[in-house]
């Protein structure tokens, strides 16, 4: 796909806030720090329209990029954070839910893991809300450039195997540094918007 005027749209922290214009949207959801703003910067092709940090816990609103007036890739507050308040913690929990179990508007849900690691406790219970939610989701293996090109298959198919065991949800190997599997995954979003 071929992007020619994204832009940054809205940070809400309430329905109110949400975008009105019911275009779909591809939500991101991943522990602080795992790429997420990256990620949209990459498949838009700009260097800086989403900020990134390399400070975890800096996305603390539900953020709206409008892709071309075709859809909008939204950016939501990471979670696993410790240098957040417990109070913090909860409201970005609550208003995360509410915009997830409310919203019409969804098309799919991309969950970003690290390629690097397993998935932490915090990821799976991600991962078991995701699939509470019934919403059409992909996992995105992201990072991939911090291994070697030769394992990124197995270890994608292995993160998969513990997150997914049946094996029924598209598990994508993806890099931001490298720009290599982006066709794969605007593949996946095509479909959904």
């Amino acid at each position: 796909m071929v992007v020619n005027n994204p832009k940054f749209e809205i940070s809400a922290v309430k329905p109110a806030q949400y975008p009105k214009n019911n275009l779909p949207e591809i939500v991101l959801v991943g522990k602080s720090n795992v790429g997420k703003s990256s990620f949209i910067n990459t498949m838009i092709n700009r260097k800086k329209l989403a900020r990134t940090s390399s400070e975890p816990g800096k996305t603390r609103q539900i953020n709206f990029y409008n892709i071309d007036e075709k859809f909008y890739f939204v950016d939501l507050p990471g979670y696993g954070y410790s240098k957040m308040s417990k109070k913090e913690q909860e409201q970005v929990g609550q208003f995360i839910e509410e915009y997830l179990f409310s919203r019409q508007q969804i098309s799919l849900i991309i969950f970003l893991v690290d390629i690097r690691h397993s998935p932490t406790s915090n990821d799976k219970l991600m991962y078991d809300y995701v699939i509470r939610s019934g919403l059409p989701f992909i996992i995105l293996a992201n990072k991939a450039d911090k291994i070697a090109i030769t394992k990124v298959t197995d270890v994608t198919n292995n993160l998969q195997k513990l997150l997914n065991p049946i094996g029924d949800i598209t598990t994508i190997p993806f890099s931001s540094e490298r720009k290599i599997y982006m066709d794969t995954v605007w593949t996946e979003i095509e479909k959904f918007i």
